[in-house]
């Protein structure tokens, strides 16, 4: 039995509810071999997966998306660095209600990656998702050595915004560690730069942008690639339409252009990060889940990653979930047989998120009498 399971946000780490599937399922037959592995797509909750994996977590204190400082942490193990910039530059870290659409910055990310390197790390895999930034990566990018300057040969200032301000980008100063370290870009989203699926229209709202700053940012990121493109050639212009490029505010493209990242499914690199393969041979029966099972799901998210790696391997899966939004025929589709949510047993979703430990383990116990005893 092989739990691989995502956080159910805002109430449950992926620790937290493999802990919980763990004590229902044992709750029902006690003897059943039972393995956890806490899984994440690159977003909030990537090192924390990694750490529950067998990493070592460093903490650092980096710059945070308001400029102030803050405590964050990578995971290191065996020369390979799991960074996620969320730590850093996350949604999280700011204060309840306040948003800064057009100056947070992702600097603290580049610290975050400038100390993977300090350590030794000659592969990082760098989680992004749940940015409270929208500034193209030239933050991270100006932390590890860029130079991003305006008319009067200033430093640009610290976010998305100001970069309508940018009249020089100069990426030769960029860490020449960099060079020599292996970087994939781990997310869930495939969106390009710009334009109407881009980081702006997509993203920008759930970080406080109004509609008059979401078109001021995606004016600000195509005047950024547009000035990176003279500075480094047509493949500025081709990242900025690359898969991955929006993710987490545009940090993917600030990843690909300067870090010469290589973007890859976040769920399909944590597997193999953490070692998912060789637990598979072990499972007679996987149980993975987030918060909400709906369309978002299919495309990309943790369960579906797990679903796919487990039905290829001819191993069974079921769900856990905090909200069922699927039908059963696209559960099926996605390789889940069946999923179990919280709301089975308590419809009140206020109650689900309060209580969402004890109400999981009794679920889990559920499924535990009906795949077990």
């Amino acid at each position: 039995m092989l739990i691989a399971a995502d956080k159910f946000k805002g109430s449950l780490t992926a620790v937290q509810v493999a802990e919980r599937v763990t004590a229902g399922l044992r709750a029902v037959a006690p003897e059943v071999p039972v393995e956890a592995l806490p899984v994440a797509d690159g977003g909030d909750g990537t090192v924390a997966a990694a750490v529950a994996g067998g990493f070592e977590r460093r903490d650092v204190t980096v710059t945070g998306p308001l400029g102030d400082q803050v405590t964050a942490a990578y995971a290191l193990k065996d020369g390979t660095a799991v960074v996620e910039m969320a730590e850093a530059s996350g949604l999280q870290l700011l204060p309840e209600g306040v948003f800064a659409p057009l100056t947070a910055t992702t600097y603290g990310s580049g610290e975050l990656i400038r100390a993977a390197l300090d350590a030794g790390a000659r592969t990082i895999v760098f989680g992004v998702g749940g940015s409270a930034t929208t500034d193209g990566g030239a933050g991270m990018l100006a932390a590890l050595g860029a130079r991003f300057l305006d008319a009067d040969g200033a430093p640009v200032a610290p976010g998305g915004g100001p970069l309508k301000e940018l009249a020089t980008a100069d990426l030769s100063g960029l860490d020449p560690r960099l060079k020599d370290v292996e970087i994939v870009l781990a997310s869930d989203v495939d969106n390009p730069l710009t334009g109407p699926k881009g980081a702006p229209a997509v993203y920008g709202p759930q970080k406080g942008a109004t509609p008059e700053d979401v078109a001021a940012l995606d004016e600000a990121l195509a005047h950024f690639a547009a000035v990176l493109e003279k500075s480094i050639g047509p493949k500025a212009a081709e990242y900025a339409q690359s898969p991955g490029a929006g993710a987490a505010g545009g940090i993917g493209y600030g990843a690909l252009v300067g870090l010469g990242a290589g973007f890859r499914p976040g769920i399909e690199v944590m597997l193999d990060v953490l070692g998912f393969a060789p637990a598979l041979e072990r499972a007679t029966l996987v149980i993975t889940g987030e918060g909400s099972l709906d369309e978002q799901t299919l495309h990309g998210k943790a369960p579906a990653g797990v679903a796919a790696a487990a039905r290829a391997a001819g191993v069974e899966v079921v769900a856990v979930c905090g909200r069922l939004a699927l039908p059963a025929q696209a559960l099926g589709r996605a390789g889940i047989r069946r999923a179990y949510a919280l709301t089975d047993i308590e419809p009140d979703v206020a109650r689900c998120i309060a209580e969402a430990g004890p109400i999981l383990e009794e679920l889990a116990a559920r499924l535990g009498r009906d795949y077990l005893a």
